[in-house]
């Protein structure tokens, strides 16, 4: 089901408006300490607790508790357990990223702008350098320690299949995971 995108950006500031809001309660989550709290309870339980902490690997506000997270459960485990199950928690929450953002946003963007440059630059990411350029720059942005959504962006708006993206979020994500928790124990 289409929506219909509105000219005067009606749906862009929806759009806006909801991701603030999950950044609000994800921030609140944080602050409150629940995310800490609840990876701290499952500490026992090292897969359902490498998968939740990789659910919030991906998010900006969520992606440093979840680090540490990741990081104290591989010092009770083997750090590739720690990272299978951890990167497919991230593949889960990249999907959940890639819905919201695949046609909705990058369609609302530009609608908002008038500007046949921005206008341009958008429809760029379907054709030429940028339809290769622009998976290669989003699956490196989710192994890097970079939240994901600015990968996750740049994969919706080149119009990547969900079964090209799956397996990319999985192995980018296990990638980032196992050099970010086994820099950390090394270190340590």
């Amino acid at each position: 089901m289409k929506r219909k995108v509105k000219k005067n950006g009606y749906a862009l500031l929806f759009d806006i408006i909801i991701i603030a809001l999950g950044i609000l309660i994800t921030f609140l989550l944080v602050k409150i300490g629940a995310i800490d709290a609840l990876v701290y309870s499952l500490r026992h339980y090292t897969i359902v607790a490498s998968f939740l902490a990789g659910v919030f690997f991906t998010s900006t506000f969520t992606i440093a508790p979840a680090s540490v997270a990741l990081v104290n459960l591989a010092q009770q485990a083997p750090l590739p357990l720690v990272a299978a199950w951890g990167a497919l928690g991230a593949m889960c929450g990249d999907l959940i990223l890639f819905f919201f953002i695949r046609d909705r946003f990058a369609e609302d963007l530009k609608s908002a702008f008038s500007s046949r440059r921005v206008k341009h630059i958008l429809h760029s990411f379907h054709f030429g350098f940028l339809k290769w350029l622009a998976p290669i720059l989003g699956a490196l942005i989710i192994a890097s320690p970079l939240p994901d959504e600015f990968g996750i962006s740049l994969l919706g708006m080149s119009k990547i299949r969900t079964s090209l993206l799956l397996p990319i979020s999985y192995v980018m994500n296990f990638i980032g995971v196992y050099l970010i928790v086994g820099f950390a124990n090394l270190i340590s």
